[in-house]
């Protein structure tokens, strides 16, 4: 990490973890039920998460959408001794998910998601409980595990917190305002997050609401603020240019205000009952000073007049949304947040459990529409 901080920003919420280092302190290790991989990607790039899926003795779970990919095409390219459920992801109108407020919230408008990771998500829980799975891990298809023992590792804590991460090495996860801080010299850690992370679904009822930082959300309480959680073991991101559209900051502002403006009140100690309207009026003018001062940061740094001209471009679309961000909007998505979480929980108590993967994959889709598009090996 760099050195430059900022009283408007916490560079990391670390603070909010356990840590499982010590190999002389792990319980048995316990299997992982599945590994599961939201796609978009061509298949070529599941090549990992199946070798990760042979060496851990378990099922690997792709859920493709897009132009790209496809189940058929991925279990052509799938060595033969993968166990496997590969699924075409279809328009959500088809899908027996339930209908969230955080989404009928923002539909149509200018914070309306533009992907289907947090719906892919959301299906990868529902087939666990229609499954029986009780340990799984989501992993995308960029990351990399060193260590396959590592996931084994991570599952076995699960019987002590809801979900764990690994601490992702590499090129750093983060939105593209936290990616230019650090550029500068800025003091930018990273969270854990959906790209890999165990989770235990039993006791763990959360979901992933279509927005950026979905995996900040689904690692909420609402009542103690954060679900118990943990960090161990290592993976690798893959590299990406975070600059490359300027649209990925416009994109990302709504989710990344929602998400830091929670953690911190939650790094001091303090509860989601304190995310009113005069902590988002104050937060968004901290939020404003912190792009506006990156910004300048960027202006002044020695860099390449091509990367410099880019990182300008998008803090300046951060700002642009930041702009028409208002405090009632983020208290009405939180509110709407707290009422889809306790919607998802009857939502899942209403899942039949123990299924074959064929008739789980059935139970996906709504009664009356097709079944969805899937090879099951």
């Amino acid at each position: 990490m760099g050195s430059i901080q900022t009283p408007d920003h916490h560079g990391s919420h670390r603070n909010l973890l356990a840590v499982s280092r010590s190999s002389a302190l792990w319980p048995e290790r316990e299997k992982v039920d599945a590994i599961i991989v939201p796609t978009v990607r061509p298949s070529a790039y599941l090549a990992h998460a199946a070798t990760l899926a042979i060496e851990l003795e378990c099922t690997l779970v792709t859920l493709h959408s897009g132009k790209w990919t496809c189940a058929q095409e991925a279990a052509r390219r799938m060595p033969a001794e993968v166990s496997m459920t590969a699924i075409d992801v279809p328009d959500p109108a088809g899908l027996r998910l339930m209908d969230f407020e955080t989404t009928r919230l923002v539909a149509g408008g200018i914070f309306a998601r533009k992907t289907d990771t947090s719906l892919k998500r959301n299906l990868g829980l529902m087939l666990s409980h229609l499954i029986g799975w009780k340990r799984i891990v989501f992993l995308d298809d960029d990351i990399r595990v060193p260590e396959p023992a590592d996931l084994s590792r991570a599952v076995s804590l699960l019987d002590s917190y809801n979900a764990v991460g690994l601490s992702i090495g590499g090129f750093p996860d983060n939105s593209v305002v936290c990616h230019a801080y650090r550029e500068v010299g800025g003091k930018q850690d990273s969270f854990i997050g959906g790209g890999a992370l165990a989770v235990e679904t039993i006791r763990n009822r959360s979901f992933f609401p279509d927005i950026y930082n979905e995996d900040w959300f689904y690692l909420l309480d609402p009542v103690r603020g954060l679900q118990p959680l943990a960090v161990t073991g290592s993976v690798i991101q893959g590299r990406y240019d975070p600059f490359r559209n300027a649209d990925r900051a416009r994109l990302e502002e709504f989710g990344d205000v929602l998400a830091e403006g929670i953690f911190w009140l939650l790094d001091q100690g303090g509860s989601l009952d304190q995310a009113d309207f005069g902590h988002w009026r104050e937060f968004l003018d901290r939020r404003r000073r912190f792009v506006q001062h990156v910004l300048d940061l960027v202006h002044q740094a020695e860099l390449e007049p091509g990367d410099q001209a880019r990182m300008v471009a998008a803090l300046r679309a951060s700002l642009g949304r930041l702009a028409l961000i208002e405090p009632d909007w983020c208290q009405k998505y939180l509110q709407a947040w707290m009422a889809d979480r306790q919607g998802w929980e009857h939502h899942i108590r209403g899942l039949r459990g123990s299924m074959s993967p064929e008739s789980a994959v059935r139970s996906l889709s709504r009664k009356g529409t097709h079944p969805l598009n899937c090879v099951i090996r």
